[in-house]
């Protein structure tokens, strides 16, 4: 049984409007500190990560997805880097991922399983295979966050459209304290 939140969060941002609450929030589009972070959506990283990091509202520019790894590189996260460098005036690419990160113990045949057993049918499966979408590859997670931030750095730090001068850094977070390890500085790249 799914647990119902949409009229609870509606009923709240009612309140947060007629209140005003979103005045502290107001900035403007452009991120004051020039950066755009790839990091994880976990959601031990919601408001842990900007305080880490000593972001506010409007610092930056943040692409959250599953383990922070970008692997097409002319998908939609590149893309939004893209945007962040060349329309909203970042200047620096930061890759976060965590440690205890979901990603690292990604099982692709459990996930597809877990697919199945919610609805998705065979037929459906195998169609997409026989298109030459590779689940079992698309799904896949890292063995190493270390070595996923790198790879995911080196894709950013390689991809054709990327102003040379632009500085990608890597960096892994703990989850619970807070505490990051850089991986690659990008200043020495």
């Amino acid at each position: 049984m799914t647990t119902k939140h949409l009229h609870s969060i509606l009923e709240h941002n009612r309140s947060f409007v007629e209140n005003k609450e979103y005045e502290s929030y107001v900035t403007g589009r452009f991120p004051d500190k020039k950066m755009v972070v790839i990091t994880c959506m976990d959601t031990r990283l919601v408001e842990l990560l900007p305080k880490a990091m000593n972001f506010k509202n409007g610092d930056v520019k943040v692409i959250k997805n599953a383990g922070a790894i970008i692997s097409q590189p002319f998908g939609s996260v590149m893309r939004s880097v893209m945007v962040a460098l060349y329309e909203l005036q970042a200047e620096e690419v930061v890759v976060v991922g965590h440690h205890e990160c979901g990603m690292a113990s990604l099982n692709a045949e459990v996930m597809i399983q877990h697919m199945r057993d919610r609805g998705i049918s065979d037929e459906v499966l195998a169609t997409l295979e026989n298109s030459g979408i590779r689940l079992n590859k698309w799904l896949r997670g890292f063995d190493n966050v270390e070595d996923g931030v790198r790879s995911t750095v080196s894709l950013i730090k390689n991809h054709p459209l990327l102003p040379p001068d632009v500085p990608v850094h890597g960096m892994v977070i703990h989850p619970t304290t807070g505490a990051l390890d850089l991986v690659v500085d990008g200043y020495e790249s």
